[in-house]
Formats: C-alpha cells, sequence, structure tokens
C-alpha cells in the first residue's frame, strides 16, 4: 500500500473529535457493549484522563454503567471507592482518600483529573440506594504486602477465625523486607516460595461475600480482591526474575480475574468501564505481542465475550507528560517529542494537526492490513530513546475506536508525599 492510499482511507475514516456531537458517536458505539476499554498512550497525559472522565460520566448517567476498574492497586483505590459511595468512615475529602496512593508512581491515580471526578462520583452517588452507587476498583496486583495488611486489618476486625491462618500464612513472606523483588529471587531461583500458604489463604475468604450482611457485602468482597492480589503478585514476582512474557500474562489474566469477580458482584446486566493503558486494552493479537506469545486483557476478554467489548485507543503527537526516568525516581514533566515519520501518529497528524476520531467498523479497510508503530509511554521514559516506545500495530484491529489528541499535557499530580520535580 503507498502513502497516497493510507492517506486516503485515514481520511476517509477520521472526523474531527472534541464536540458534543464527536461524543454522542462514540457513546452510541459503545453503549450497548459489557465492557468498554478506554485506553492511554502513557500514564501521565491530562487529556487521556479528561476525555476518558468526559466518557464514563456519560457512560455512567446515561447508560446505567454500574463501576469503574483501573490499573491500580486495589487498597487504595477502595479507599477512593468508599468515599465515593459516602461510607460513615471514609474519608471526608477526595483528596485526603487519595492521599493513600502512596506507591510509586502515585501521580497515575493521585491528581487532579481523578480529583475532579471522584467529586462527581460522590455527588451522582449521594441520592441512590447502596445497591446503585457506581464503584471505583483497582484491578492491578503490585500491592502484595498493602493487601496482606487489609486482610488481616479485616479478619482483625471480624474476630475471623481465620485470623490465625492468615498471619500464618503471611509470615512466609516477612524474610523479604516488603521487597517483591527480593521474594521473586528466592522463590524463582531457590524455591522457597508462599505459594501454597496464599492459594490455603484465598480459598477461605472466597465467596464470602455472598453471606455476608448487606451492609458488610463489599468489605468482605474487598477481603476477598486482596486474597486475589497476593496470590497474582506472588506468582508475578515469582516469575517475573526470568525476564519472560510468563509474568506478563499472568498480571493480565490476573486483571481480567479481578473484573470477572466485580462484575459478578454487580449482579447480572452489570456493565463496566475499564481505564488502563493502550497496551492492556488494545487487542494483542494485533500487535508484535502475540510474536511473544503476551496476551493482555482486551484480548482475553474479546476471545470470551465478543462483540460485547469494546476497546478505545489513545495517541497523541507531542506535548508533555508525567514519568521518571527509573523506576522509583522522582516524578517529572518531559517534553514528547513529535511523533516519528510514517507512526500511526505521525500520519495522523500529516492528515491535519486536529484532534480525530477514527471508528472502525466490522468491515474491512485498507487499513485492516496494515501494521505500524504506534507510541506507548511508560512510567519510566526517556524521550532521548523515543524509537524504542513504538508498538508495531495494525490500529482497526487492536481497538474499535481511536481517539487522537495532536498535542497534549501533562496531568497535575496532587501531593501524596512522593517527590515530584518539574
Amino acid at each position: 500500500m503507498n502513502d497516497s492510499t493510507l492517506m486516503q482511507s485515514i481520511r476517509k475514516l477520521a472526523q474531527p473529535w472534541g464536540s458534543d456531537e464527536s461524543y454522542d458517536s462514540l457513546i452510541a458505539e459503545a453503549k450497548s457493549a459489557s465492557y468498554v476499554l478506554l485506553g492511554e498512550a502513557s500514564h501521565g497525559t491530562s487529556e487521556f484522563y479528561s476525555v476518558r472522565a468526559g466518557l464514563t460520566k456519560r457512560l455512567i448517567a446515561e447508560e446505567g454503567f454500574r463501576f469503574i476498574a483501573v490499573e491500580g492497586d486495589w487498597p487504595s483505590c477502595y479507599t477512593l471507592n468508599r468515599y465515593i459511595k459516602g461510607y460513615p468512615d471514609a474519608a471526608d475529602q477526595a483528596r485526603e482518600a487519595l492521599s493513600d496512593y502512596t506507591r510509586w508512581p502515585s501521580w497515575m491515580w493521585a491528581n487532579r483529573e481523578i480529583l475532579e471526578l471522584a467529586e462527581w462520583l460522590r455527588s451522582y452517588n449521594e441520592e441512590r440506594p447502596e445497591s446503585e452507587k457506581v464503584g471505583f476498583y483497582g484491578i492491578d496486583m503490585y500491592s502484595l504486602w498493602e493487601s496482606m495488611d487489609e486482610i488481616l486489618k479485616y479478619l482483625t476486625s471480624k474476630g475471623s477465625p481465620d485470623l490465625e491462618a492468615a498471619m500464618h500464612a503471611f509470615e512466609c513472606f516477612e524474610p523479604y523486607g516488603r521487597e517483591g523483588q527480593s521474594y521473586g529471587i528466592s522463590a524463582s531461583l531457590y524455591g522457597e516460595g508462599c505459594e501454597e500458604e496464599v492459594v490455603s489463604l484465598l480459598s477461605k475468604l472466597q465467596d464470602e461475600w455472598k453471606q455476608a450482611h448487606p451492609a458488610d457485602r463489599e468489605n468482605a468482597l474487598s477481603a476477598e480482591l486482596n486474597a486475589m492480589t497476593v496470590q497474582g503478585a506472588e506468582s508475578y514476582y515469582r516469575t517475573m526474575i526470568r525476564h519472560d512474557s510468563d509474568s506478563w500474562n499472568i498480571r493480565d489474566r490476573h486483571m481480567v480475574a479481578a473484573l470477572e469477580k466485580l462484575m459478578e458482584f454487580h449482579g447480572e446486566g452489570a456493565r463496566v468501564v475499564v481505564w488502563e493503558h493502550n497496551t492492556h486494552i488494545g487487542d494483542a493479537r494485533a500487535t508484535d505481542m502475540a510474536q511473544d506469545q503476551m496476551v493482555n486483557v482486551g484480548q482475553l476478554l474479546r476471545e470470551k465475550y465478543g462483540s460485547t467489548v469494546y476497546a478505545v485507543g489513545f495517541g497523541t503527537y507531542r506535548g508533555t507528560v508525567i514519568a521518571g526516568r527509573a523506576w522509583g525516581a522522582p516524578a517529572e514533566e518531559m517534553q514528547v517529542p513529535p511523533a516519528l515519520k510514517n507512526s500511526w501518529e505521525e500520519l495522523l497528524h500529516r492528515d491535519g494537526a486536529e484532534d480525530k476520531l477514527l471508528l472502525f467498523s466490522q468491515e474491512e479497510t485498507v487499513l485492516d492490513q496494515k501494521v505500524i508503530g504506534h507510541r506507548a509511554i511508560g512510567v519510566v521514559y526517556h524521550p532521548e530513546r523515543e524509537r524504542g516506545n513504538y508498538v508495531p500495530s495494525i490500529l482497526s484491529k487492536r481497538y474499535n475506536a481511536f481517539i487522537y489528541l495532536d498535542h497534549t499535557h501533562a496531568l497535575s499530580p496532587v501531593q501524596t508525599g512522593a517527590a515530584f520535580t518539574s
């Protein structure tokens, strides 16, 4: 396919983005899905968060979507969930609830964009019965020790007979000083893991929420999700030392399992809006991830639930972003350089330097055969090494729709004790 044919295809598909009409057209496409997956090309771009928030509010208020699931830790997101639902012992203010986001990279969820969404959700929930309140949950699995802490708090508060078993299970992790990598090295290389202990604990907590008192039902669910997180994180850290696809696949399979548990909890007909990076929500089979035998949330959900899954990818040509130079390094506002020539982002910019929406129908288009680089910025970012940030992708097969934002800006972190530099 020559450049002229490719640009003609883009021009035919692209429509202006940003007006009420453009939101209407995307909502009309996505509203019948059970899983609406909203991506992002970075974890530190304001417009990705604000556009997702705008779409999410409409899906909740107009279409009855029941909860939001994000690429975040269960414990800290559950603190925000309690504020959003107005629980008696919850934080008094959204900013206070966000103070639980202390694990790096805290800016992913402790930011002004999420603060505004949290206030909207709190207001939306105020006049609704408990069974109709919209929730906010984290489905990632990095919070190994934080989840163990929450399980012990819950079992202690209930005077549960399972408390002793939980304390025994968690004693296995004590030698590793709350360091996942230290545990992974020991478990992978020396066979000194804690898998049996956490599997046994999860079996004790599984589905307890089904028999719990209505007022404690969600807290019982939280205990189970924390146990699932401990099990998933134990497996993740045990395999990550090998640097192969297993640890990635464990993480994304865990996120799908957590989503399914939340769907079960919210009952028949429940629908969810998922916020995760493009690398998780865009179908891995339409990228070079498939060559490395990697799967992701988007692929797994599509394989199981078909057309009830609707994925929206995001991209930008240039701007600024919040990221770190290394894992655990201070957050910085960095420049995002103009996209590489002949990447999806550069082609969309070449078509015109304005925001665009592409809706990919079920009909075959010439774009369905075109593998082109698509920018992905992580929490660790080096703009000077830009060429390594592109994932070869068939855009129209990776997503159902794509939102292109030509010039974007760094999001605004809310201070939670984590370092930040400008």
